[in-house]
């Protein structure tokens, strides 16, 4: 029997019964492929697939074509599980309208169910334009990759009692504004646990603890394929990384000394054919 997907109501449902939302990065067919046969409740398409993808510095450079392009390649890898669209910067930035035309392009030409744009108090005009376009919107706060220089650096946020009162006025506002759900990222649990209890939406964590409603890992953190860097909240379950190369170095002195490929993996001409193929190659001598 396929697995079901996951609806919105059903994810208040969860957040109201207390059981745990999980929440994974992808980024390519079979990624959602294996994530959906794991029982993965959600997917998100991120902007870090600057990084994990295409090798950037950051998730800046990221258009709005890779993000559709790989969404569109999550979908069908995963057709029984929510999948949410990442909105790339300057994707939202700009206008109202803009936000709502990229917004609409996730869900057109990939089929998501929902997108994720970064900010909290500033971004509130732009998260009502979608939910009114009728897009269900998730927002991003506290560590926000796309504004880190505004912040900072790569830094946790709300660790001070000055900086966790913003977080917070981003967390009301986020939900004022009319988003159905809400990524609080590298923000203390004590700030992400008030914030869970404060809000109604489905509050979710990427390295701000578990007082939460669910958590969101970046796919190529969790199974050790990102090797530049692992971040402090990051629990590796696998090293992909390893295995696979590995594998190559075998798969190279296999080839250098002569061991593959062997007979085995070789196709053969059909029984009967051999003089006709003599005769051929003669013809070429």
């Amino acid at each position: 029997m396929a697995k079901k997907k996951l609806m919105i109501h059903e994810l208040y449902k969860m957040k109201a019964e207390g059981q745990k939302i999980t929440w994974l990065t992808a980024y390519d067919y079979p990624t959602a492929q294996f994530a959906e046969a794991a029982g993965m409740d959600m997917l998100l398409v991120g902007d870090s697939l600057g990084m994990c993808v295409y090798g950037y510095s950051g998730t800046v450079p990221v258009t709005m074509d890779q993000c559709i392009v790989h969404s569109e390649a999550v979908r069908r890898g995963a057709p029984n599980t929510f999948v949410i669209g990442d909105m790339p910067f300057m994707s939202y930035q700009i206008s109202d309208s803009s936000a709502v035309y990229n917004a609409g392009r996730f869900l057109k030409e990939a089929s998501v169910d929902a997108i994720k744009l970064e900010g909290g108090v500033r971004v509130t005009s732009r998260i009502k334009a979608i939910v009114e376009a009728g897009i269900v919107v998730c927002g991003h706060i506290g560590l926000t990759p796309q504004s880190s220089g505004q912040l900072g650096g790569h830094k946790a946020q709300g660790r001070t009692v000055e900086s966790a009162k913003l977080v917070i006025e981003d967390a009301l506002a986020v939900q004022n504004a009319g988003a159905q759900m809400l990524l609080v990222e590298a923000v203390p649990p004590e700030v992400t646990g008030f914030i869970t209890r404060k809000l109604h939406i489905p509050v979710l964590s990427i390295g701000a603890g578990a007082d939460c409603d669910g958590q969101l890992l970046i796919v190529s953190d969790m199974i050790g394929q990102f090797t530049a860097f692992t971040p402090k909240f990051v629990k590796k379950y696998a090293n992909v990384a390893e295995v696979i190369t590995n594998a190559m170095k075998e798969y190279v002195a296999d080839v250098r000394e002569g061991r593959f490929p062997t007979d085995e993996y070789c196709y053969h001409i059909i029984q009967g054919e051999e003089e006709k193929f003599q005769e051929l190659f003669k013809q070429y001598e």
